[in-house]
């Protein structure tokens, strides 16, 4: 058979093939088929690449606002696969890619936000937050004044940065060195939210003394670790799993997260680090932003609360 002939045949079949369909049951079937691949696309895009996240509060004021409506990138610091049954509690197991970097400082990063002081996990699990970093793995955090320092220099100020309480408007002074605010982590410490530190973020593999006399500033971070509750003391000797301990070696390492609204966000200050895996990704710019106090009964006042000076805003 001539080649030309052949040919002719071949893309004959082809056009064939493509048919479209012609019946409804054909149509029907067509485009479920196109809406699950749309759905596999749009779960493979919002999983690993990029996602959307809505801001709630306004603990990044004045560089990220109440209403923004914020992209996510997840592929840069390793995106992971769903570790939740959506809508339950149930952990099943799921995969990190390879991250192209890690989270460093002056990042705006997305993460799971690991619970309160002193508790082993969040109430709500798979909540996301939204702050700074203001420290990696192995840095030294201190605050003075409501100034921050790390590694022992002055950590850089971004730009929008605010240190208002967020109520009336007034300057909050400083809190005074040694006074304790009960609710600063770690627990039991003299420090306060402007007046805090020195406090070293935990690196994999770095080892801290552990006695019955600072064990409450570790417990919990330790109990994380394990997942479970391990830490005891018994006859005045720290014990991790019933086994007597003088120290412990970090498995997993750590970040300091603090919000731009320095003086209305709870941030590491009082819940503590961020470890490695709960990193979700780093938000990098604003989509779309509007008041989101205002009611969708009230339509046209809502539409003209759009900022449209922040849409497609780049986060710094």
């Amino acid at each position: 058979m001539p080649i030309k002939e052949t040919l002719k045949n071949f893309f004959t079949k082809k056009k064939e093939e493509k048919k479209k369909p012609v019946t409804p049951r054909e149509k029907t079937v067509e485009f479920f088929r196109q809406l699950f691949y749309a759905a596999i696309a749009a779960f493979f895009i919002i999983t690993f690449v990029i996602q959307n996240t809505r801001i709630p509060t306004g603990s990044m004021e004045d560089t990220i606002l109440v209403g923004d409506f914020v992209l996510v990138n997840k592929f840069i610091y390793g995106s992971s696969s769903p570790k939740y049954i959506p809508f339950t509690e149930v952990e099943i197991p799921h995969i990190r890619l390879p991250a192209l970097k890690d989270p460093k400082p002056t990042d705006i990063v997305v993460f799971e936000f690991p619970g309160g002081r002193d508790k082993l996990h969040a109430s709500e699990l798979g909540v996301n937050y939204v702050k700074r970093c203001i420290g990696t793995p192995g840095d030294t955090i201190e605050i003075k004044n409501k100034v921050v320092f790390v590694n022992g220099k002055e950590f850089w100020r971004p730009p929008h940065i605010k240190y208002y309480n967020g109520m009336n408007g007034s300057f909050l002074k400083p809190k005074p060195v040694g006074y304790g605010d009960p609710r600063i982590f770690p627990k039991g410490m003299p420090w306060n939210e402007d007046n805090y530190g020195p406090l070293v973020v935990p690196k994999k593999g770095m080892t801290i003394p552990l006695n019955k006399y600072n064990v409450e500033q570790w417990r919990t971070i330790i109990d994380r670790e394990y997942d479970k509750r391990v830490v005891n003391i018994k006859n005045g000797v720290v014990t991790i799993n019933d086994i007597p301990v003088s120290s412990y070696t970090f498995k997993k390492d750590y970040y300091f997260m603090m919000g731009d609204n320095r003086d209305d966000s709870l941030d590491s200050r009082f819940w503590g680090f961020v470890a490695r895996d709960m990193v979700v990704g780093q938000a990098f710019i604003v989509l779309f932003s509007w008041d989101r106090d205002i009611p969708f009964t009230q339509l046209f006042k809502l539409i003209g609360s759009i900022r449209l000076n922040r849409i497609l805003l780049l986060l710094h």
